[in-house]
């Protein structure tokens, strides 16, 4: 008989760490979930903040050392929220150790460590799976139902913008976010990903990509002391290592076209997380900062009535949505943690997700890479595929 309560390690306390703490507290209360998840553990690097946080959210135990979280009996799946320097080695340690591993995107900084993460999980058996949230935000999954069910025929583009703007100010500090070691990239691994993936999970496979990225502010100054998107200044100056924004074009295998688009350099645009699908017989739009409304253009409407109608994802027959509050009582941003939690449950009974596994998380990473290689190579680059 399957297990009815698994016990969770979150390793990470800050902006991730916040988001998927609250989700923990808060699936089994609107969905029902089997495993229930159980907040046994919670890991971060400062001991007292970290024993703060645990109050706080209810964890019930506290640890700054992740080896010691990955070598417990008591714990079933590790969530891995870090910066993602550190995803492949708790990772692949929490697999050997026969854990599941829920883990932050993207998976890994490149191919071969992703690659290795895939083939870990894979050989001990364990449920692995990469937040890439955006997949359960209702108005999403409904666009995936309506592409499988041929509403707007054979698609032809996918056009894709991540646009914000906390950067725009040359006097904003560091933070790990622009620092190679620590983040592997800056817009490209942080904003392009999400794209990429709802690019594969709605469209297909993209085949070859041609990319330039440009950083626009070289020097900062140094960090005092960051979370999440914010930071305060300490002494001196330090260098920007990644990208400020990056552009590619993509072909996909099915022979749609895309365009991709991630800044941190645009005023104005806080989340402005969009996308727009056009097939042979109509048009999705998405837009992030409008999380509940999916766009959509019909070429069958007659002529004089047609034009883009907006559909409110909140309905019970929506994905997700009727968990939750009646019609037009909108959900938001902590709601895709949830709904993120709740698939990982499932995927632990064996039950079909749409959520990405190791596998999308490592083709993810083959796109991004071939950017990151047309850029140096200044000309088209085929992406790598993941078996």
């Amino acid at each position: 008989m399957a297990a009815k309560t698994v016990n969770v390690a979150l390793i990470g306390t800050k902006f991730m760490g916040k988001a998927h703490s609250n989700a923990y507290l808060k699936v089994a209360k609107f969905f029902d979930v089997e495993p229930q998840p159980v907040m046994k553990m919670i890991c971060g690097r400062h001991a007292d903040e970290t024993a703060e946080f645990a109050k706080r959210f209810g964890w019930e135990n506290h640890e700054s050392d992740w080896h010691k979280v990955c070598d417990r009996k008591d714990i079933d799946v590790v969530d891995v929220s870090t910066p993602g320097g550190l995803h492949h080695d708790i990772s692949v340690a929490a697999a050997k150790n026969g854990k599941h591993v829920f883990c932050e995107k993207p998976l890994a900084f490149n191919l071969k460590d992703a690659r290795t993460m895939l083939e870990t999980a894979r050989k001990a058996g364990v449920v692995h799976m990469v937040n890439f949230n955006y997949r359960v935000v209702p108005a999403i999954a409904l666009a995936k139902q309506m592409i499988a069910a041929g509403e707007i025929g054979e698609i032809r583009h996918f056009r894709a913008t991540y646009l914000q703007d906390w950067l725009t100010d040359a006097k904003f500090p560091m933070n790990w976010r622009l620092r190679k070691e620590a983040a592997g990239s800056g817009a490209h691994g942080d904003l392009n990903a999400h794209h990429v993936d709802l690019a594969r999970f709605l469209v297909g496979e993209i085949g070859e990509v041609v990319g330039m990225k440009k950083t626009f502010i070289a020097e900062r100054p140094a960090e005092g002391r960051s979370a999440g998107l914010t930071a305060t200044a300490g002494e001196g100056t330090e260098k920007v290592t990644v990208d400020d924004a990056t552009l590619f074009l993509a072909k996909f295998q099915n022979g749609a076209i895309g365009s991709f688009e991630a800044t941190r350099m645009a005023p104005g645009r806080k989340n402005y997380n969009r996308f727009e699908i056009n097939g042979s017989r109509g048009s999705l739009v998405f837009n992030f900062e409008e999380m509940n409304t999916l766009q959509y253009y019909s070429c069958a409407d007659p002529a004089g009535r047609q034009g883009f109608k907006a559909i409110m994802a909140t309905e019970g027959v929506h994905p997700y949505a009727g968990a939750w509050w009646p019609p037009g009582h909108v959900l938001g941003y902590e709601h895709t943690f949830v709904h993120a939690v709740v698939e990982l449950m499932g995927a632990i009974q064996k039950k079909p997700t749409i959520m990405a596994d190791f596998r999308d998380g490592a083709q993810c990473v083959a796109v991004l890479d071939a950017v990151e290689h047309s850029i140096d190579e200044g000309k088209w680059a085929k992406v790598e595929m993941v078996e």
